[in-house]
């Protein structure tokens, strides 16, 4: 689930930083795509046991998640703190996310 103002994702209750809305639909895709292959290349470098060929797909995943906007700076503008990792329940989000979590629940 995404938080109310759209930053972050919430997985098993921690907030991750979701992709610049900005960037264009090409500009994404790309990014996407590119961050799948690095993904892949680092699976292939942890099974080889090749060191070099992990680290070389570590920071070609970091460059495509911070072209995303998914790392680095943030890319909003209204000079909210970046809570990337944080658990919502300590966050500004907390009292959201104890909604969320009643309702599913109940569910």
């Amino acid at each position: 689930m995404r938080t109310p103002d759209g930053r972050y994702l919430v997985v098993r209750g921690r907030l991750w930083r979701c992709s610049n809305p900005e960037l264009s639909s090409d500009e994404r895709v790309r990014l996407t795509r590119e961050l799948m292959a690095a993904r892949r290349a680092k699976g292939v470098a942890l099974r080889a046991r090749d060191a070099a060929a992990r680290e070389a797909a570590r920071a070609r995943v970091d460059a495509a998640k911070h072209g995303l906007g998914e790392r680095g700076p943030v890319w909003w503008t209204d000079g909210a703190p970046d809570l990337n990792r944080h658990m919502a329940r300590t966050t500004e989000y907390a009292e959201w996310f104890a909604g969320v979590e009643n309702e599913q629940g109940s569910r």
